[in-house]
């Protein structure tokens, strides 16, 4: 810890954490007391300049994030979880283990993200079908992402969808509609183009995605 980090009460934090300037640790979210709730980092944490972390959220080991990361609070996070520059992941969200998310992506409510899964850099999710209505937060939608799921670079994912396991979603898509187990998609609206499994390598020609 820096001279520069605030760590409100009730914060336990894991042997081993690395925490640069300027860092928030346990800040309460609106209603509640600093200290009411608990935030449980994880040995073995990496947390980068800027980045906040609210109380009420359970962080597994060797949890990584980048400069300016945000976590609000009931937040479920598994073990070897990385998360880049500047993303936001609102509350009630759940990560499952080595889930790999890169920067500037927009991670809101009730999402849930499964093992393996990889987010690329300013995907942005939605959970709002019918956004500021008095009936919003009532009809929200969460994205689930399946195991070993891919989204590609400037994705956007519509409220309610499922990217199945081992899918992968291509830059720059906008997918409307759940995506099947191992289907490869792409576009606006994002359509199959074929399975992740006749992927191969251009040079050699082996599988990219042998288990997809």
């Amino acid at each position: 810890m820096t001279e520069t980090c605030i760590q409100f009460p009730n914060v336990l934090l894991g042997e081993g954490a690395a925490i640069d300037d300027f860092v928030i640790l346990g800040r309460a979210p609106k209603g509640a007391q600093p200290g009411s709730l608990e935030l449980a980092i994880g040995p073995g944490a990496v947390l980068r300049s800027h980045s906040v972390l609210y109380a009420g959220s359970r962080i597994g080991a060797r949890f990584q994030c980048g400069h300016g990361t945000l976590v609000r609070e009931q937040c479920t996070i598994g073990d070897d979880c990385s998360i880049g520059s500047g993303t936001v992941l609102e509350f009630l969200v759940t990560l499952g283990d080595r889930v790999r998310i890169h920067s500037n992506c927009f991670i809101p409510e009730h999402s849930v993200l499964e093992d393996d899964c990889w987010i690329g850099p300013n995907v942005v999710i939605t959970n709002a079908k019918f956004p500021q209505t008095p009936r919003t937060k009532e009809l929200l939608a969460g994205v689930r992402i399946c195991q070993g799921a891919k989204v590609g670079a400037n994705c956007t994912l519509l409220p309610g969808v499922t990217i199945g396991r081992h899918a992968l979603v291509g830059a720059g898509s906008v997918v409307t509609k759940d995506v099947p187990e191992g289907m490869v998609v792409a576009g606006n609206p994002a359509r199959a183009l074929c399975r992740a499994s006749e992927l191969r390598y251009p040079d050699t020609h082996e599988p990219v995605y042998p288990g997809a």
